[in-house]
């Protein structure tokens, strides 16, 4: 059984909070856990986000029926589900001027069988808690990232640069988007943590762990406080997915 946990938040300085999430009913068929972070002038980010999720869970709902249940088709499952919300919010952002550049980050769970079908775009991230260990499961689609991948910084310079925030890909900026997917074991008392760069820039890594460990229904209350308390720069969501 599955047991999933969200909080979004506006933060303390933005004036209109772009992230939107998703979680399923526990009795779904389709058990399925989005998170976005939308960007764009306007109100351009806040549809970009909403827009993604919605046409993602709607192509997954739709089609989940139809396919084959192994690996490779759910992988397939939720790349293409990914490609066409890219394409739908890519359309919208030229209907007017307003919306121009929007986009989106995205992040997309599909829990089936103890596992996890995972596919990512942007820089919003997923860790995965088993035992005593969290592994972050998502590489960041950010200019920052391919520093630290190229050598040219170390992941400690990562955290206070400058260029932070400039992503290298994101939902809906293109008309074709590449998301990574992969599959990951998703075992009894293993826990997910979805979240935005408003939390994971305000939050250290060791304190995600330990909140989400003690206490996943109080856990997304308590890391947009301690985010909001570390200076909520950013729109805050939080999504905890424990396997019971």
């Amino acid at each position: 059984m599955i047991k999933a946990y969200a909080k979004s938040d506006i933060g303390r300085v933005r004036e209109n909070n772009q992230d939107y999430y998703y979680i399923s009913d526990s009795l779904n068929e389709v058990q399925l856990y989005m998170l976005a972070d939308g960007m764009g002038g306007y109100n351009g980010g806040e549809i970009a986000s909403e827009l993604a999720i919605e046409t993602a869970k709607k192509y997954i709902e739709n089609n989940f029926k139809e396919i084959n249940k192994d690996k490779d088709s759910i992988i397939q499952l939720v790349a293409s589900s990914m490609e066409y919300a890219n394409m739908v919010v890519y359309e919208k952002s030229k209907e007017s001027k307003e919306l121009e550049g929007m986009g989106t980050t995205l992040e997309i769970c599909l829990i089936y069988n103890n596992r996890a079908f995972i596919g990512h775009v942007g820089d919003s991230r997923i860790y995965r808690i088993r035992k005593e260990f969290m592994r972050k499961l998502t590489q960041d689609h950010s200019y920052v990232q391919k520093l630290v991948k190229d050598g040219t910084i170390t992941p400690e310079e990562a955290v206070h640069h400058p260029q932070k925030n400039m992503l290298m890909k994101a939902l809906g900026c293109n008309a074709f988007v590449e998301p990574d997917v992969m599959v990951k074991g998703f075992l009894k008392d293993d826990i997910l943590v979805m979240g935005s760069d408003g939390l994971t820039n305000m939050v250290p890594q060791e304190e995600i762990f330990q909140l989400a460990k003690r206490d996943i229904a109080q856990a997304p209350k308590e890391l947009v406080e301690i985010a909001n308390k570390n200076g909520g720069y950013d729109n805050i969501t939080v999504v905890i997915i424990k396997n019971i």
